[in-house]
């Protein structure tokens, strides 16, 4: 092809990818006119009308209204307004779609059960309106709940925080979520399930402000430090480590003004060096338990508002090293200043 080259009729619809009947409307209706006729009358097009034609075969591919096609080939609009302006539609029929699909995928899983009006309102929820929901779940939970002061309001922290441009995975947990916390009987679940867990003098210490605090923020850098001695190689007896767990169990015993003595020290080494069996315990009685007390109240929230979030759902309990951390505990001289 070349610029001063014509084509015949069938020619341009065919290099265009449109049909001959396309390329003859588009004419007839003054939005690509040809080129030039020949002598028997027949249109002929150059390579520029047939680069137009492309054009135009690919906007209506992409559901664009004829008279924005003729206001951009007429020079009212630019090709990367009427592009972007297209591509707005496009994000929004397709957030729309996902959040249809995660509407019929959890209608679906319920059985039918479910009503798909209750369904379409909780996706189109405001950001406003998701707070006050799950504001609404910890108020009512945490109403009169005998556990230490400011323990619910950490937990209210946990909230989930859906993207504005959500995947339909993420509006199916919302959905889940909104309908999990809405039951009057999961709410009464996790009351109860707070109250037994926490209640006891040795939970009440370990729910406080200060522990909570120690162990989700400043202790945290902590226990990194002595898990990155861990990741190098370390024996649980170099200095290295020693320093890392000395400071760990310092910080920890602090929060009780507990002197570390040796009586603490291996205390909370065999603590450390029981926790495999602990979390292989815990992981049984949750593969067999039937009670919704650990499956909900314990469990489903968190994972949910992790799916939500995009954060990881679990810790791998498997990948920390108990036993190295319980060996560079006992090493430790608490007579060594």
């Amino acid at each position: 092809m070349n610029d001063y080259e014509l084509y015949p009729i069938g020619d341009a619809a065919r290099r265009s990818g449109l049909s001959v009947s396309a390329v003859r409307f588009y004419a007839d209706t003054g939005l690509i006119k040809p080129t030039d006729l020949n002598e028997a009358g027949h249109r002929m097009y150059d390579i520029h009308a047939i680069a137009r034609l492309e054009l135009v075969r690919t906007l209506r591919e992409l559901d664009t209204d004829l008279e924005e096609i003729r206001r951009l080939l007429e020079g009212g609009t630019t090709l990367h307004d009427l592009l972007t302006t297209h591509l707005e539609f496009v994000e929004r029929q397709e957030r729309t779609l996902r959040a249809r699909r995660a509407v019929l995928r959890t209608l679906i899983k319920q059985g039918g059960t479910a009503q798909a009006d209750l369904m379409h309102k909780l996706v189109w929820m405001t950001d406003e309106e998701r707070e006050q929901t799950i504001d609404d779940f910890w108020n009512d939970v945490g109403e009169d709940l005998d556990v230490p002061e400011g323990f619910v309001d950490r937990l209210r922290t946990m909230r989930p925080v859906l993207p504005a441009d959500p995947t339909a995975a993420q509006l199916e947990a919302w959905i889940d979520l909104a309908d999990l916390v809405s039951n009057p009987a999961f709410r009464d679940t996790v009351r109860t399930y707070l109250q037994a867990t926490w209640s006891t003098p040795e939970a009440r210490v370990l729910a406080t402000e200060p522990f909570q605090d120690f162990m989700h923020v400043s202790g945290a850098p902590l226990i990194e430090e002595l898990l990155a001695a861990y990741r190098a190689g370390e024996s649980p007896r170099s200095p290295w480590a020693q320093q890392a767990v000395t400071r760990f169990m310092e910080a920890a015993t602090a929060l009780s003004d507990t002197p570390l003595t040796p009586e603490v020290r291996n205390r909370m080494a065999d603590g450390y060096r029981q926790m495999p069996d602990i979390m292989r315990q815990i992981a049984e009685e949750e593969a067999t338990s039937e009670s919704p007390v650990y499956d909900d109240a314990h469990g489903r929230y968190l994972s949910l508002v992790a799916l939500i979030n995009g954060t990881a759902t679990e810790e791998r309990h498997d990948s920390v090293p108990y036993a190295w951390i319980a060996d560079a505990m006992r090493a430790v001289d608490p007579s060594t200043p």
